[in-house]
């Protein structure tokens, strides 16, 4: 398979970043600082993270609306333009998450859809419009002091949470959302690939830390965020996952809607879950969980958190367990003792 490689892959390794192959791209893992101290500058300041990985797919026109409406579970009438909605395209068959998505909602009918990067294909194979994802880069910039980076960048430009605008930057025209997957405040940046360099430069000369995919991690773990892959995907609704209220039951006829409300009939036989551990050693993911000799469930990620100083990981569980409910996570033969936790681990 050919790697794709982001407009700021020079920037990257002038760094020293470790680079890795995620999701059809070649994408820092980190950079020279290391990632419990990049997550760390995430938390206290601020960080900049490339994601251009992650495609964009435009769609236009007067039936675009009702194009989105009827792909994704959430629904597009709770807001209006100028703002961005996260939502769910299932599978017609069982409902599974195919992906799930940032949709910025710019002016009138002109939509921006954010997959995962190795899902472009297939949805925009559900909503069609036209693929803008090598022609732009994105730039997030994440933590409590990142809207002060913001005003410094680019006077005069402000960004609510959730909202999406226009906006320019020493000419270039740029679309800002107040989006992100860190649990910090922050923004979302959409340029022209060619001045991606430029921005990234200018956030890092006031201050603005690189981090790595390592960091966004263990960020978004902290913070409960699903990831495709683990979270979501073949075989797991949004229901499973703990994310109903993604699905917008008052709406018109959304993809996947009857396999969903038939497992909202009958019941989950599992949800998605936190774990803590004791001690620095780290629960990973496809680890089994038991509580005494019962297996009640598995992991589908987990890691060391910076903040807290301990394991924390996700895992889909029997339902019904109360928070504090003891449990063990079997690691490479041996297991760690826990506890089940309602996510978000930092808040």
């Amino acid at each position: 398979m050919t790697l794709e490689f982001s407009p700021l892959d020079a920037i990257h390794r002038q760094l020293g970043a470790k680079m890795v192959d995620f999701g059809g791209w070649e994408m820092p893992l980190s950079y020279e600082l290391g990632t419990i101290d990049e997550h760390l500058a995430c938390r206290n300041a601020a960080a900049i993270f490339d994601v251009s990985h992650l495609g964009t797919v435009v769609v236009s026109g007067g039936d675009a609306l009702d194009r989105l409406q009827w792909a994704f579970t959430n629904d597009l009438h709770k807001i209006s333009s100028g703002r961005a909605q996260y939502s769910h395209l299932l599978d017609e068959q069982d409902a599974s998450v195919l992906d799930d998505v940032i949709i910025w909602w710019l002016d009138g009918d002109d939509f921006y859809v954010m997959p995962n990067a190795s899902n472009t294909d297939r949805v925009r194979a559900a909503i069609g419009g036209f693929e803008q994802t090598n022609e732009r880069s994105v730039l997030a910039v994440q933590g409590p002091k990142a809207m002060d980076t913001l005003a410094t960048v680019a006077p005069g430009t402000t960004i609510g949470r959730f909202r999406v605008a226009h906006t320019e930057w020493n000419g270039v025209d740029c679309i800002i959302a107040g989006t992100g997957y860190t649990g910090e405040p922050g923004f979302e940046i959409s340029l022209p690939a060619e001045h991606a360099a430029d921005l990234w430069t200018a956030f890092t000369d006031v201050g603005v830390v690189p981090a790595g995919l390592g960091a966004r991690d263990t960020l978004r773990l902290e913070a409960g965020l699903p990831l495709h892959g683990h979270e979501l995907g073949p075989g797991i609704t949004p229901l499973q996952a703990g994310l109903g209220w993604v699905v917008a039951w008052n709406k018109d006829e959304f993809r996947g809607r009857e396999p969903l409300a038939a497992e909202r009939e009958r019941g989950v036989t599992r949800v998605l879950r936190g774990i803590t551990t004791a001690g620095r050693r780290p629960p990973r993911a496809d680890c089994a969980v038991y509580v005494g000799d019962q297996r009640i469930g598995v992991t589908t990620s987990g890691n060391f958190s910076p903040v807290l100083g301990h394991g924390i990981a996700l895992a889909f569980l029997t339902p019904g367990l109360d928070v504090g409910t003891t449990v063990e996570v079997e690691v490479r033969g041996s297991r760690l003792s826990g506890a089940v936790a309602d996510p978000p681990f930092v808040r």
